[in-house]
């Protein structure tokens, strides 16, 4: 029943977002935190100087998350929106992206990777524009440079800059060697005016230590979480059944539906990556990896013959959401 509300095209069903987000963001209004961030993480170019302006006031750093994922909900209902890969018009994704992050309990505080989850989703909505656009050169650059200063918040964001440069090519008709150098210059550039402002000021070296510490540093909060593993553990068990769903239907969709499916493929691949090759990745990558998961369960969800099935999978999810805030 809930799941037949939540999944219909009802406008009011925007309004169960921030609704939804703070009720999941209350214990840590009522008991506010600020990340406790390793040794240059909390320094990158863009993100240092919000950080001390926000980092003493706990309160204003979980009241701030919340105030994203609403925005990077919203983002994605306009996705949706706009391209329309999935076929009957819902505003599932967002409330479903609403709900993952409310399950993500030690990400209901500011981080520097929910500005770059906002520019990323920028990126996806002008690559989704090239479909079979022939020398898309503008919005090809719009992307890579959206990328690029979504980097300058959350550096391990480049992680995903090899699923776009497969995406144009997905997307694009007669993509060539230009749309890839123009992709890849795009999102160098915003860094290498940082670093020539820096080089400027004499300070190069410090920004140097600050990338570096952001890729060499271990961290291991996934590990030590067990609650968070547990419900990682039932995310994952719906995201593996919406795969085989997907993978049985995926010539039914329409081509264009397909390929944009494929480049969110990419972009979960690429953030899984970065767990097993960049040793400071930790929950915060999450954040990333749940866009394109949020899309699939969607599909998933919209899709599923047996209704009886649908809400009992959806309301074990929302359980154990829950249960999460209760024992994290």
């Amino acid at each position: 029943m809930l799941l037949r509300i939540l999944k219909s095209n009802n406008l009011s069903n925007l309004l169960f977002i921030p609704v939804a987000v703070f009720a999941f963001w209350a214990g840590k209004l009522f008991a506010p935190f600020s990340y406790s961030y390793f040794p240059g993480e909390a320094e990158n170019v863009l993100f240092k100087y919000i950080n001390k302006i926000v980092g003493d006031a706990p309160l204003l750093n979980v009241i701030l998350s919340a105030v994203f994922v609403v925005i990077l909900a919203v983002l994605i209902e306009l996705i949706i929106a706009r391209y329309q890969f999935i076929r009957i018009r819902t505003r599932l994704p967002a409330i479903l992206f609403a709900l993952i992050l409310g399950g993500l309990t030690g990400m209901h505080t500011l981080h520097p990777v929910y500005f770059a989850a906002v520019f990323l989703l920028l990126a996806i909505f002008r690559l989704f524009g090239i479909f079979d656009q022939p020398k898309a050169y503008t919005t090809v650059f719009d992307v890579g440079f959206l990328l690029g200063i979504g980097a300058l918040f959350y550096l391990n964001l480049y992680i995903v800059v090899p699923a776009f440069l497969v995406g144009i090519v997905v997307l694009g008709r007669g993509t060539g060697w230009r749309e890839i150098v123009i992709l890849i210059i795009a999102f160098l550039l915003p860094s290498i005016l940082a670093f020539s402002y820096y080089f400027y000021t004499d300070r190069s070296q410090e920004l140097i230590t600050v990338f570096l510490k952001n890729i060499n540093t271990s961290v291991y909060t996934l590990r030590n979480n067990l609650f968070l593993q547990i419900y990682l553990g039932a995310l994952v068990l719906l995201t593996l059944l919406a795969s085989i769903d997907i993978a049985r239907h995926y010539d039914t969709k329409k081509v264009s539906s397909r390929k944009y499916f494929t480049v969110f493929f990419y972009i979960f691949i690429a953030s899984m990556i970065s767990y097993v090759f960049i040793p400071s990745t930790s929950q915060e990558m999450l954040i990333i990896s749940a866009i394109p998961v949020t899309f699939l369960l969607a599909n998933f969800f919209v899709f599923l013959k047996s209704r009886f099935l649908g809400e009992l999978f959806f309301a074990v999810l929302l359980l154990v959401v829950i249960a999460v805030q209760f024992m994290a």
